[in-house]
């Protein structure tokens, strides 16, 4: 009895030793960590262009195929609350989308702010109007996100800390749109997408720095995106669909599995 409780015992140290040294205890543990995931934000985070909407989710357009769901589904949360909807501002998400957070709220995503910087205006006016009005009006975007975006990003970040004090928040950011010198024949010249490219790039600076401000994490989706934007080939974001004008310049469920879900995986 006494040599059987001596190699139980000596075999349970060899056992936290392998797990100490490969890792295999913590990821062990935080695979089975109990967490309660709520997903906001706008139509890049409710998952537009990646299709498989959810019918509850009427004009919100909220995808199976968006990061949100697909983390939850590998991830088991304990609780999982999907409120991002497509069209939102900042104003949207503060009056519409906080309910279920509480003190409670382990774990917190966002895309917001390209909404209310214009985007789908600018986007419209690059498509159908001149190249001198297309980088006039991608300059005015960027203005705006220097002069009244911070104010309302404070706002929204503000309002997530007051509901979910302890709830590590990630912000994520927007691709670049175009490969610059890519396999496109038509459309956009390339002074009017590397405007819109330069205005992604000022966005995310902006939201970066304003996470930063608030202690929360901001994770950037274009280092996965290089390579996938409009005019690569190998595309994960939608052009203009005069089909269905509204899923243009939206990720495509490859752009959701392989652009946001692995930010968001890294940051979480």
């Amino acid at each position: 009895m006494k040599l059987s409780r001596c190699a139980a015992f000596a075999s349970s140290l060899l056992l936290g030793a392998v797990l100490a040294l490969t890792g295999a205890g913590t990821a062990q543990a935080a695979e089975t960590a109990a967490l309660d995931y709520v997903a906001l934000g706008d139509s890049y985070s409710s998952g537009v262009g990646a299709g498989s909407y959810d019918s509850a989710s009427g004009d919100c357009k909220r995808s199976t195929k968006a990061y949100p769901r697909l983390w939850a589904n590998a991830n088991a949360p304990s609780s999982f609350s999907f409120t991002a909807c497509s069209g939102a501002v900042t104003t949207d998400v503060t009056t519409k989308q906080l309910g279920p957070l509480s003190s409670a709220t382990d774990l917190v995503s966002i895309t917001i702010g390209g909404n209310d910087a214009g985007f789908a205006d600018v986007m419209t006016t690059c498509v159908l109007q001149s190249e001198s009005t297309c980088v006039n009006r991608v300059n005015q975007a960027k203005g705006y996100v220097d002069s009244t975006l911070p104010a309302r990003l404070d706002a929204v970040y503000n309002a997530i800390r007051a509901k979910a004090p302890s709830a590590r928040v990630v912000v994520l950011g927007y691709p670049r749109f175009y490969q610059l010198n890519g396999t496109c024949v038509a459309g956009l010249s390339e002074t009017e997408r590397s405007a819109i490219n330069g205005a992604s790039d000022h966005l995310n600076a902006a939201l970066a720095k304003r996470a930063a401000d608030h202690g929360f994490a901001f994770s950037s989706v274009v280092p996965g995106f290089t390579g996938h934007e409009i005019c690569s080939g190998s595309a994960w974001l939608h052009s203009v669909n005069w089909l269905n004008i509204g899923e243009s310049y939206h990720p495509t469920a490859a752009g959701q599995s392989g652009g946001y879900l692995p930010a968001f995986r890294n940051a979480a």
